[in-house]
C-alpha cells in the first residue's frame, strides 16, 4: 500500500532520475535500466522498492502513451478509409445514374426512330399468327352473331387495335385516331358496297344488310392490327 502512494504522489521526472534513464526511454530501456538497479541496491529494500515504484510509474506511462498513439493512428485510418469509401461510393454511384440516364436516352432515342421512320410495320412470329386467327374469328363472329351484337363487335375490335398500337410503341392518342380513321372508312365503303347490292341485286343475300355494311370496317380494322406500328 506505502508503495502504491508513493508511485502515485512521484513525479515521472523523478522516477527517470530514479532509474538513471533520460525521458522518452523506450519500454526495453526502462525494464533494463529497472534490472540493473535492483542488482545495484543490494538488500536495501527501501530503495528497491523505490525502483520498483518508479519502474511501476514508467511503465503505466509508457502504457497510456502507445494505447493513445494507437488509438489516434487507428481514428486516423479509419477517417481516411471513410472517407476514401464515400468518395469511392459517390463515384460509383455518379457513374451509375450516368450510364441509367444514356441508356433511356438510347432507349427513347431508339424507340422515337422506330416510331418516325416506320409508320407500317408487319408483325412477325407468334404476334403475326395471334393477329390473323383472331382476325378470322371476329370475322366468322360477326357473320354468325344476330345484327343487334355487330355495333358492340365493331366497338371491341377498334378498342383491340388500340391496344395493339400502343403495345407496339405508339402513342394513345394518335392509336385511337387512326383506329376511328379506320372504322369510319371501313363505314363508307360499306355504305357503298350496300347501295350497290341495293341497286344492282334483286335476290335476297345470305345475310343481313347491316352485315354487309360492317364488314368492310372489319376487315380494315383487321388490316389495321396487322400494319400500323
Amino acid at each position: 500500500m506505502t508503495n502504491t502512494n508513493f508511485g502515485n504522489q512521484q513525479d515521472p521526472k523523478d522516477a527517470f532520475s530514479q532509474l538513471g534513464i533520460q525521458p522518452g526511454s523506450t519500454y526495453e530501456e526502462i525494464k533494463k535500466a529497472r534490472d540493473i538497479r535492483l542488482k545495484e541496491a543490494g538488500d536495501d529494500l527501501i530503495l528497491k522498492a523505490k525502483i520498483e515504484s518508479s519502474y511501476d510509474l514508467l511503465l503505466m506511462d509508457s502504457l497510456k502513451a502507445r494505447r493513445l498513439g494507437k488509438v489516434s493512428n487507428e481514428a486516423i485510418n479509419a477517417s481516411q478509409k471513410e472517407n476514401n469509401s464515400f468518395g469511392n461510393n459517390l463515384t460509383n454511384l455518379k457513374g451509375s445514374l450516368l450510364t441509367k440516364i444514356n441508356t433511356f436516352t438510347n432507349y427513347d432515342s431508339v424507340n422515337s426512330d422506330k416510331t418516325e421512320n416506320s409508320f407500317l410495320n408487319l408483325p412477325e412470329g407468334q404476334g403475326l399468327t395471334i393477329r390473323l386467327c383472331l382476325g378470322l374469328f371476329i370475322i366468322v363472329l360477326l357473320l354468325v352473331a344476330p345484327d343487334q351484337n355487330i355495333q358492340i363487335i365493331l366497338s371491341l375490335s377498334t378498342f383491340a387495335l388500340v391496344i395493339s398500337q400502343v403495345k407496339r410503341g405508339k402513342k394513345i392518342l394518335p392509336s385511337l385516331g387512326w383506329s376511328v380513321v379506320f372504322l369510319s372508312c371501313g363505314y363508307i365503303l360499306g355504305g357503298l358496297v350496300v347501295t350497290n347490292l341495293a341497286i344492282n341485286s334483286q335476290n335476297i343475300m345470305p345475310i343481313s344488310i347491316d352485315k354487309i355494311e360492317a364488314l368492310p370496317a372489319l376487315i380494315l380494322l383487321w388490316i389495321g392490327s396487322l400494319v400500323l406500328n
